[in-house]
């Protein structure tokens, strides 16, 4: 499971997850990437549920990128709990996701390849994605 290693503040307030991701929103490392069309939490455990499908599928054949890392420590109150005496415990760690992140990226595998491990990936996360290309940029 992904966490950090350590971290500054524990406890975060729950900031905002509007607007679009410009930076991380390109096919940088792989051939082909899986990109977020809509905002999320997206906790570790989906994370790493998805990266074992895309293993999994490839079968040790290719190099995959994580682009999204849970950093957000999200807190919780126990059930039937009174109100106020302060923030709860941290109960998981998520990473912001906004429309337009790449979240995987591969490379070394054919493009069909790619496409089903993808789609694999794309059913354990909580939001609609699309399977993108790296462009060719011309000098």
């Amino acid at each position: 499971m992904l966490t950090p290693k350590r971290l500054k503040y524990r406890k975060s307030q729950r900031g905002r997850r509007s607007g679009c991701d410009y930076a991380g929103s390109n096919v940088s490392f792989g051939e082909y990437g899986l990109k977020a069309m809509r905002d999320c939490w997206m906790t570790s455990r989906q994370i790493e549920a998805a990266r074992i499908a895309l293993t999994r599928h490839v079968k040790r054949g290719g190099k995959i990128w994580i682009r999204v890392f849970p950093d957000k420590p999200v807190s919780k109150k126990p059930l039937e709990t009174r109100q106020g005496k302060g923030k709860g415990p941290t109960e998981f760690y998520a990473a912001v996701v906004r429309p337009g992140r790449i979240l995987f990226e591969i490379e070394g595998v054919d493009r069909k390849t790619a496409e089903d491990a993808m789609r694999l990936a794309a059913q354990k996360l909580p939001i609609p994605t699309k399977f993108v290309e790296r462009e060719i940029t011309h000098a």
